[in-house]
């Protein structure tokens, strides 16, 4: 019985796949239903992650829940990372596909509750319900990666998922505003969890054969760790009163603030790998590889919508087209990434790509000098793109080969948790120096964010640039040294 082979599997059983997957990829027979069931996860995650920003302002108004507009935001993000955890127990002790079928089921449930809501109080709740499904369903799917494909084919699953976010990012709001404006908002959520049906039809049998059940070298014990789960419920609360906190910009919001620091900063400690924070070699330095990259990324990319309607006059959609060329670079970053012969330079790549994506954060305020031509920005942007998706997707594949697969579920939500929780601290870190450098007051809608100074804009891109040239640093710390026996 192999390491990544689940219990209760008869070798024999798996001999001929084995002896024919040599030379084969993951479209082969033995791979294609599971592999286009589980891409067509992602791609309709992508799609409802895309799509549904199009018609949160239409719902927010219709629903006269306008004020509570952020918080539909953060009830989705506070929920996954408890539900980033709970996936992680669950997947090691259980197998992942209880938690992937659990997590589309919480996913799609959300979805409908809140595209039937009559109140925006059941709206953000529904918003919630989602949230803990993706939280599952991520993990779950790292984890079935792990179990099963090879070693050799994870590339290029993880190459695949990138490319699954391609047409949802060009595609997702443009159909989300047309079925918004002659539908109606409510069809965007609703519409969803039927197309549901048709991946999991095709994913789910190839998972209970291939990837259920606990693995060798688990501890046989079928029940969750009670600390983490702790800890996990600590990250959301302290993470929920800091988002509180940022929305609600008053002295007396210092009280919620501190509180979710004090739950926070401990609980993050605890669940991830121990010395993350200090950059140790191997897991931990790849765990901070994630949070570094994605946080700094996304909470630039966040800023350059809106540097391009208020400082260059383009508006709203062709801002937003200009990052378009940005979802085909990210994934032929990690279709490269995916190739076998670079494999033995996989750490010089990591390298190169974050040097791709500091140059490119740091370059892009360069279009607020009025000489340099707008379409610049989209060039630097794909090069940075493509940067992180040399960097994401080799980040996936080193968590699973540096993790004994009885704790892969519990890393990969390490892995999710970093990411996620740097893009809320970063995103909060840059949007405090723009303010305070006279940004003006930012909403959700990039028309109506008035009076921004450029230093404004050059304070969030600069300092974000700085955050990923320090990643480059942290690419140098992710394999082991190698120990040579003494004499």
């Amino acid at each position: 019985m192999t390491a990544l082979e689940p219990r209760g599997t008869d070798a024999a059983d798996t001999a001929p796949d084995l002896a024919t997957v040599v030379e084969e990829g993951v479209l082969s027979r033995p791979y294609r239903a599971l592999s286009i069931g589980i891409v067509s996860v992602v791609l309709l995650i992508a799609f409802e992650a895309t799509a549904v920003g199009t018609a949160m302002p239409v719902a927010a108004r219709e629903l006269d829940g306008v004020s509570l507009y952020a918080f539909a935001f953060s009830g989705y993000f506070t929920t996954s990372l408890f539900g980033m955890v709970l996936a992680g127990q669950w997947s090691d002790r259980r197998g992942p596909l209880g938690a992937l079928t659990g997590g589309i089921g919480a996913f799609a449930a959300g979805l409908m509750l809140s595209g039937t809501a009559g109140a925006m109080w059941l709206f953000i709740l529904g918003r919630a319900v989602q949230g803990l499904g993706g939280g599952l369903v991520i993990v779950a799917l790292y984890v079935v990666v792990g179990r099963a494909y090879p070693e050799r084919l994870r590339p290029a699953i993880m190459a695949a998922f990138a490319a699954g976010w391609i047409v949802p990012s060009i595609v997702g709001p443009l159909a989300s505003g047309a079925v918004t404006e002659h539908l109606g908002w409510r069809w965007v959520f609703v519409g969803i969890p039927v197309l549901v049906v048709f991946p999991l039809a095709l994913a789910l049998p190839q998972i209970r054969r291939r990837a259920s059940g606990p693995m060798d070298g688990s501890d046989g014990s079928t029940a969750f760790d009670r600390r983490r789960i702790r800890l996990a419920l600590a990250v959301s609360l302290g993470a929920g009163l800091l988002q509180y906190a940022a929305q609600d910009l008053r002295w007396l919001s210092l009280v919620p603030g501190v509180a979710g620091a004090a739950l926070l900063v401990p609980a993050v400690l605890g669940l991830l790998p121990r010395g993350t924070y200090r950059a140790a070699r191997g897991l931990p330095s790849v765990v901070l590889l994630r949070g570094v990259a994605a946080g700094s990324f996304i909470a630039a990319e966040s800023f350059v919508p809106l540097m391009l309607v208020t400082q260059r006059g383009l508006s709203p959609t062709l801002a937003g087209f200009s990052l378009a060329a940005g979802g085909v670079t990210w994934a032929l970053g990690s279709w490269v990434q995916s190739r076998p012969r670079v494999e033995p330079y996989r750490q010089r790549l990591m390298t190169l790509g974050m040097v791709l994506v500091a140059a490119s954060i740091a370059a892009a305020p360069s279009v607020l000098i009025a000489a340099v031509p707008v379409w610049t920005l989209a060039v630097v942007w794909g090069l940075g793109c493509f940067g992180m998706g040399l960097v994401i997707a080799s980040t996936s594949v080193l968590l699973l080969q540096l993790s004994a697969p009885a704790q892969a579920g519990t890393n990969s939500a390490s892995l999710q948790i970093s990411d996620a929780l740097s893009n809320v601290v970063l995103l909060a870190t840059g949007g405090a120096a723009f303010a305070a450098l006279g940004g003006g007051t930012v909403s959700h809608t990039a028309t109506e964010a008035t009076g921004s100074h450029p230093a404004a804009f050059a304070a969030v891109f600069l300092p974000m640039a700085a955050v990923a040239l320090a990643g480059a640093w942290v690419t140098t710390r992710l394999r082991e040294r190698p120990t040579t026996p003494r004499a």
